[in-house]
């Protein structure tokens, strides 16, 4: 009996993947339990793994992007199949090329990347089927203004099209087309993998849709190192964990949010959204991309589950684990650029959030303290913000609060000592 694989559904709005990469050859024979092929979305990287053991028939080949539920191979358990069978998988002839759809293009022709609607709300665009969004995009029409006919209210792709059909404005002027890159003796192209373009698509989002603007400060980390170095090695004997600079940080966000909710908060539409509660999204670096899972419920963590948590999110992000539930529902974010040694830099938003706040390398510098000049281990903070939301005086004072806990640790309720 042959038993069919299918693309999986990994998330309500995604409609095609791309397979990453084949761990099995054609005609191979596989196992129940054995790993088959790992799938690539815009938002996270899924395993597949066979159900049922016998002979491997590859119909979709590496790099290929399929819609998911669509078959792309089975497994044969009436066959032995072979372990010596050749590499690669059987090349599916490409689809045929699709007629009459709006916003098509002539066969070999490139179009440049759609730019965000400058009307549309971060809340509008996410909400939207990616075929909808892409003709919202592509059109630059507000989706605020369509009628939909969908259930719910949902608008469809017909509806922008017969709102644009009747005359619906633009919501801003069309960006001028990307001259192509023309290659030459020496480059070498290769296809932009689905994380990395879904990590570009919301970074030019955020700069299209949101007011960005930074503000800066410095802190002065000795007394949080005093604080680790005094009690790493009893913290991490009692909890498992290392004591880092990570959970000083988190706690101390959730503490300048309270005070300052609007830096916790997102706009939807002409509404603003108060979150009363710290989902903290940390950023992490991994060979695919940044990565940003989100540590829910952090101001009610004690320092050794904050540490806890984002080892577990630090390690399935670096082994391609993290799901889709991981990487959404953040209300701030905290990126260390520090860790590659960065020394000062103006962090993007992460949509639909509102504040971003980036750490970066401690370096001893000459400070006045009390009238005299001592070299202390500095560290500058960046907090980017949308200003839209939140006021100057706002990420000033956020900033500030920061500085006043991290320089006076004890105000953290340090739950450890």
């Amino acid at each position: 009996m042959k038993h069919e694989i299918l693309a999986p559904l990994v998330g309500e709005s995604i409609t095609e993947v791309s397979i990453l990469k084949w761990n099995k050859k054609n005609g191979e024979a596989v196992q129940a339990g054995d790993v088959l092929l790992e799938i690539e979305s815009d938002k996270a990287t899924v395993e597949i793994v066979a159900e049922h053991a016998g002979a491997l028939t590859i119909l979709k080949s590496d790099g290929e992007k399929v819609p998911v539920k669509s078959v792309i191979a089975f497994i044969d358990d009436s066959a032995k199949g072979t372990a010596s069978a050749s590499p690669g998988a059987v090349k599916a002839p490409p689809p045929p090329p699709s007629s009459g759809s709006a916003g098509s293009a002539a066969p070999g022709a490139k179009s440049p990347p759609p730019t965000p609607s400058q009307s549309a709300s971060s809340a509008q665009l996410e909400s939207l089927s990616p075929a909808v969004r892409k003709a919202v995009v592509e059109n630059q029409v507000n989706p605020a203004q369509i009628q939909g006919t969908g259930k719910d209210g949902r608008i469809l792709k017909g509806d922008v099209m017969a709102f644009i059909a009747s005359g619906g404005a633009r919501s801003a002027p069309t960006v001028s087309a990307i001259p192509n890159v023309q290659d030459k003796p020496g480059d070498r192209r290769v296809p932009m993998p689905g994380i990395r373009k879904r990590i570009a698509e919301r970074l030019v989002f955020a700069q299209h849709t949101a007011a960005i603007l930074t503000t800066f400060n410095e802190v002065d980390m000795k007394p949080v190192q005093d604080v680790r170095a005094q009690y790493k090695d009893s913290f991490e004997k009692k909890f498992g964990v290392k004591l880092s600079f990570m959970s000083f940080f988190t706690r101390a966000c959730t503490l300048a949010l309270k005070q300052l909710p609007a830096v916790n908060a997102s706009i939807d539409g002409t509404d603003i959204v108060y979150h009363d509660y710290c989902d903290i999204g940390v950023a992490v670096g991994t060979e695919r991309g940044l990565v940003v899972p989100v540590v829910r419920g952090a101001e009610s963590m004690s320092f050794a589950q904050i540490e806890k948590a984002i080892g577990e999110m630090a390690l399935k992000a670096r082994s391609n684990k993290l799901s889709i539930a991981d990487m959404t529902g953040g209300t701030f974010t905290i990126s260390n650029g520090g860790t590659y040694g960065s020394l000062l830099s103006t962090p993007i938003l992460n949509p639909p959030q509102s504040g971003i706040l980036g750490m970066h390398k401690i370096m001893d510098r000459p400070v006045a303290i009390n009238g005299k000049v001592e070299i202390r281990p500095m560290m500058y903070l960046a907090l980017s913000y949308d200003h839209r939301i939140i006021d100057g005086k706002e990420a000033v004072t956020f900033l500030v609060t920061l500085k006043d806990l991290l320089e006076n640790p004890t105000r953290l309720g340090l739950d450890f000592t």
